[in-house]
């Protein structure tokens, strides 16, 4: 997908300017074992477990719809940085759609030993949704997202993939993310939204740059922020969420 996206990529890249680099240097990603997946719709694929007998358990993932990014120079925000940096922020954002649209989204995070980074057991089976939720539903809907009656069941969501450059800390990718782990019933037991944010010293490419490195770069930081996330929510105190 990347490489069909090149052609228009490159056409992009004459509004990009010269940007300052940011090390990035990061591990390998958990790889997670080959699953067998199966499509219940266009919209809903089915992986189950390869390292267990499938146990009950579900993981429900929805990737994010909204694509950001916020150049900021010496002035530091405002409506007169918003214009001045306009038109590069829309090329930043198709760039972004291109690389991080929601299928490429699912494939990354189904690389990823999601059981292990996320505690859950051996035998969940992992449900992606192709159709990102309503962004502004995120918070206000307190009950399952899938109709799913699995008695064991964690939902999550990706919410925002957000793009920044600014004058003193340079580029960085961040995104937003968020678990609920249910029981048998609608009530949430346990939440967690944070955010993963790494550097990229790619993305955005330069006229004459390697354009699908840096799409590539994109799609590795993205995995990064979510190895970044999971270990903060392992740590997080599990305590029942107020209805």
């Amino acid at each position: 997908m990347l490489k069909t996206f090149l052609a228009t990529s490159v056409a992009l890249l004459a509004t990009v300017g010269t940007v300052q680099a940011q090390d990035t240097t990061a591990p390998a990603s958990q790889a997670a074992p080959a699953e067998a997946a199966k499509s219940l719709s266009p919209e809903v694929v089915v992986h189950a477990p390869s390292a267990a007998a499938p146990d009950g358990c579900e993981l429900h993932i929805w990737p994010a719809e909204r694509m950001a990014s916020m150049t900021t120079g010496l002035l530091g925000g405002g409506l007169l940085d918003a214009a001045i940096h306009g038109n590069r922020d829309a090329t930043n954002r198709t760039l972004m759609a291109s690389a991080l649209d929601s299928p490429s989204q699912l494939d990354a995070l189904e690389t990823l030993d999601l059981r292990g980074m996320l505690k859950l057991t051996p035998g969940t089976t992992i449900v992606t949704h192709a159709t990102p939720l309503v962004r502004k539903t995120m918070n206000s809907v307190k009950t399952r997202r899938s109709d799913s009656q699995a008695k064991c069941y964690s939902e999550l969501v990706v919410a925002d993939v957000f793009y920044q450059k600014a004058a003193i800390y340079g580029r960085s990718l961040r995104t937003l993310f968020m678990v609920r782990e249910f029981g048998d019933d609608q009530k949430i037991d346990f939440e967690y939204k944070a955010w993963g944010g790494n550097g990229l010293k790619l993305f955005p490419p330069k006229e004459g740059d390697d354009a699908v490195a840096a799409l590539d770069e994109l799609v590795a930081v993205f995995k990064k922020n979510f190895e970044e996330y999971a270990g903060n929510e392992a740590k997080a105190t599990r305590t029942p969420v107020k209805s």
